[in-house]
């Protein structure tokens, strides 16, 4: 028998052995792959050199740190995001290069938000601007990728291609009908005729105020893009509107005829066009580099940085959460430490809050309402709002000395509510469920949700409710030099387009994050300073501890739900907010 157990142990202890070795080489290939990801070597920029600049992926505000979350499994490397931040500085460092003689862009999928679409597209005009061309190449050009090809000297399209011009539209989800049908009733508290975050859960269709005031941003949003694309295509917004209603762009040779786009080309054919067309030396042939590998270049323009001058950029990114926070989200850990940091760093002279959250927990907003507040009395504190900045987003800067937004950014919405489900029917009738409580106190089942609210647990929560609306009211009177009825007024949960928000004084002015960057530094009078970003970054053995069970989760339920991904995000987020929400009524994707 001893023979049996020595050998069964040693095959229990060498199958061990084997599969942990098999770890470590699995481990180690996947980190060589990040690390070849991330660590490039210097590139060599020749004469003569375009840029590919291939829009294939996401863009998000700043450039993901934790690349074990963007990990493809089936190709086995990681497909990182463009970071907006990354993507703004070589677009300057570019346009100072004299070996860079334009961009050819690639357009195969639609970048993110208006908002940062509309960042990069002042970026790459200011390339223009500075002598050299972009030229723009795509088999198909869904809207928003059109939006950002606009600005471009040439537009080219596949001859057997297409382009989406459609205008915009909110298609919003009720689930009133659905909740009655599984008998659940949604106990629904709120502050606000326009806060229609709860109208799903309450109505079938939009209420009048929710529809006007959906209308009104979307349309001054889409009046703000059909402009730009019609000053890019020297096109009156008038025929622009005429050929998107009709959707005439869709046929290549109708694009081609109504100025839409310059040539019909297949891919073969760009050099020969690029060498005739642009300002290219024809003797020489050209260097195509891409973009993503001149990250790496060095500056062409030696430059003199006072490290002793510091401008903090803190990306606030995601719902607001009653936990900690990462990348993706903004919680009562990360955000608040990172805003405390800067303000007791004294070689930070400014600092830039970059938000693009649309709200969630009323709590952590005040938290970092908070931390701004003692900041701004030190140095500087200047808002930069990408596609989204609403309810707790707004919060968090409504008290920014001074406040920057996109006009396509989606702001405002300052109201609170509280959404309780009552599935009591849908345990008793559905399942055959019941409850039997013993109480030590008169409202010990306080916000159960097996049984219905009393009438007096529903006026608690409405006096809290109420309570932080008019605290909300309360820091936007006081941030941005107004009477608290004028900001009751504008409130009510209602949600602003930037156009909107300009005109009724919740925003200052117009202008993305390295606009935000330079008035930032113009405040604190500064020059030759260097920018440093928050919240900092973990150690990479530490994101893939945290990271990868979390990450293959999401990334088979993408695969699974596609497109309706992040909505899956948006209720996971809302299970960490355990007060009164300050949200905007829906996740807004324009397309």
């Amino acid at each position: 028998m001893k023979p049996f157990w020595k050998f069964f142990f040693a095959s229990v202890l060498g199958t061990f052995v084997t599969l942990f070795i098999i770890f470590l080489i699995f481990f180690a290939y996947i980190m060589s792959s990040i690390s070849a990801a991330t660590t490039k070597p210097s590139i060599e920029v020749k004469d003569n050199t375009v840029l590919k600049f291939k829009i294939d992926r996401d863009i998000l505000d700043r450039k993901p740190t934790n690349l074990f979350a963007f990990f493809n499994w089936t190709e086995m490397e990681p497909v990182v995001p463009y970071g907006l931040n990354e993507l703004l500085v070589n677009l300057k460092k570019a346009s100072q290069d004299p070996k860079i003689k334009g961009i050819l862009l690639e357009i195969s999928t639609a970048p993110s938000g208006m908002a940062i679409t509309e960042e990069l597209r002042i970026a790459l005009n200011e390339f223009r601007s500075s002598g050299k061309f972009v030229v723009s190449y795509g088999n198909v050009y869904p809207q928003k990728s059109y939006y950002l090809a606009s600005l471009a000297d040439q537009i080219w399209l596949n001859p057997e291609g297409s382009i989406e011009l459609k205008g915009l539209m909110v298609d919003a989800v009720f689930l009133k009908k659905m909740l009655e049908k599984l008998d659940i009733e949604a106990q629904i508290i709120r502050h606000g005729k326009y806060k229609s975050a709860v109208e799903p859960f309450m109505l079938d269709k939009m209420s009048p105020e929710n529809r006007e005031q959906t209308f009104q941003y979307v349309s001054t949003i889409w009046k703000n893009i059909a402009s730009e694309i019609a000053e890019g295509r020297n096109l009156s917004v008038e025929k622009l509107d005429k050929i998107t209603d009709s959707l005439l762009a869709i046929n290549p040779q109708k694009a081609l005829e109504l100025g839409i786009v310059d040539r019909l080309v297949y891919k073969d054919e760009i050099e020969d066009l690029l060498l005739s067309q642009q300002n290219i030396d024809t003797t020489s042939k050209i260097n195509y580099l891409d973009f993503k590998d001149y990250f790496s270049a060095p500056e062409p323009v030696k430059k003199t940085i006072d490290r002793s001058k510091r401008i903090a950029v803190i990306y606030a990114l995601g719902d607001v959460i009653d936990a900690k926070g990462d990348e993706q989200s903004i919680g009562t850990k990360n955000i608040p430490e990172a805003i405390q940091k800067a303000r007791e760093d004294s070689k930070v002279k400014a600092v830039v809050l970059r938000v693009n959250s649309p709200g969630g927990s009323a709590l952590t907003a005040d938290l970092i309402w908070r931390e701004i507040e003692l900041t701004k009395v030190i140095k500087p504190v200047v808002a930069s709002f990408g596609d989204v900045a609403a309810s707790g987003g707004y919060y968090i800067a409504c008290n920014a000395t001074k406040i920057i937004a996109s006009p396509n950014t989606i702001t405002g919405s300052i109201g609170v509510f509280g959404v309780i489900p009552n599935a009591q029917k849908f345990f008793n009738n559905r399942l055959g469920l019941t409850f039997d409580a013993v109480k030590t106190n008169e409202n010990s089942d306080f916000a159960g949700i097996n049984r219905p609210l009393t009438a007096y647990q529903k006026q608690v929560i409405l006096d809290e409710i109420e309570e932080i609306y008019s605290t909300f009211v309360s820091h936007v009177s006081d941030g941005r030099g107004m009477n608290e009825v004028t900001v009751d007024s504008l409130g009510q949960g209602r949600v602003w387009s930037g156009v909107d928000a300009k005109n009724i004084g919740l925003i200052d002015d117009y202008g993305g994050l390295q606009y935000a960057i330079d008035e930032a530094a113009r405040m604190a009078g500064i020059e030759n300073y260097k920018v440093i970003e928050y919240p900092e970054t973990k150690h990479p053995l530490t994101q893939i501890m945290e990271s990868f069970g979390k990450s293959k989760m999401q990334k088979a339920m993408k695969n699974q739900v596609g497109p309706y991904f992040n909505h899956f995000i948006t209720w996971q987020n809302l299970t960490q907010i355990k007060g009164p929400i300050a949200r905007l009524p829906y996740d807004i994707y324009f397309e």
